[in-house]
């Protein structure tokens, strides 16, 4: 028994490429993938732990196939064994942007289209045979997605321009109680458009203010809406003035 699991264990840290590896670093890669995209379907991400597992699964692949081709054909020490898995490398990055949404000037997905890069990166380190840091880069990617997030949402960090629109009855001049409620929720005020309807009396105000991320704008607007007759207000990443 000792002996068989010894050759096993031989057989898995093999440099070539063999039967018992191969489905041993396809499991693994699959499973890396798996933990990776759990996390980001969790957050309601387009790429979930379907995708996540066949992008570790395929680098992983592309890397036997690099390791196979030349110990089978040409010889282990000829041949350029990074050649194919090198090509991985490029065209995840198509997949990477089909993770990121452009919306009215915003991109989300940006960290998933990362994510999607370096679990490609993963799987061929687990082709390879770097099960350790394979293991340990999944690690970090949990620590950095997870603990991170968390660590950002606690500290309100980081930054976001967001356009505020209202509406209001009348014509009105003066804009310094809107400064006062953007001052007293910390909202920093950018600039801002006006535009008048005579005809109608109406007058439509276009503030683009800066805030945390995270920062909860619904008593900022409930506080906007009292400040005068107001028709509507609008909350966006940006507008189209």
């Amino acid at each position: 028994m000792p002996t068989i699991l010894h050759q096993t264990i031989n057989d898995i840290n093999a440099l070539d490429v063999n039967l018992l590896n191969t489905i041993f670093r396809m499991l693994l890669s699959m499973a890396l993938g798996v933990i990776i995209g759990a996390e980001r379907k969790r957050k309601g991400q387009i790429a979930g732990i379907r995708t996540f597992a066949l992008i570790t699964m395929g680098a992983c692949l592309a890397m036997l196939l690099s390791i196979y081709v030349p110990q089978v054909y040409l010889g282990l020490k000829n041949g350029d064994p990074g050649r194919i898995a090198a090509q991985v490398i490029t065209g995840i990055g198509f997949l990477g942007g089909g993770a990121m949404i452009r919306a009215k000037g915003s991109v989300k997905g940006l960290t998933t289209a990362a994510g999607i890069w370096i679990s490609a990166i993963i799987g061929m380190a687990v082709g390879v045979g770097m099960y350790v840091a394979a293991i340990c880069s999944t690690a970090l990617i949990l620590v950095v997605l997870v603990l991170f997030d968390w660590y950002e949402h606690w500290q309100s960090v980081g930054q976001e321009s967001k356009a505020i629109n209202i509406r209001i009855r009348g014509i009105v001049s003066d804009i310094t109680p809107y400064r006062a409620l953007f001052k007293a929720n910390k909202v920093h005020l950018s600039t801002y458009y006006v535009e008048y309807d005579y005809s109608d009396n109406i007058t439509e105000f276009n503030f683009l203010v800066l805030s945390h991320s995270h920062a909860d704008y619904l008593p900022l607007l409930a506080a906007m809406r009292l400040v005068e007759p107001t028709i509507s207000i609008t909350l966006s990443s940006q507008t189209e003035i």
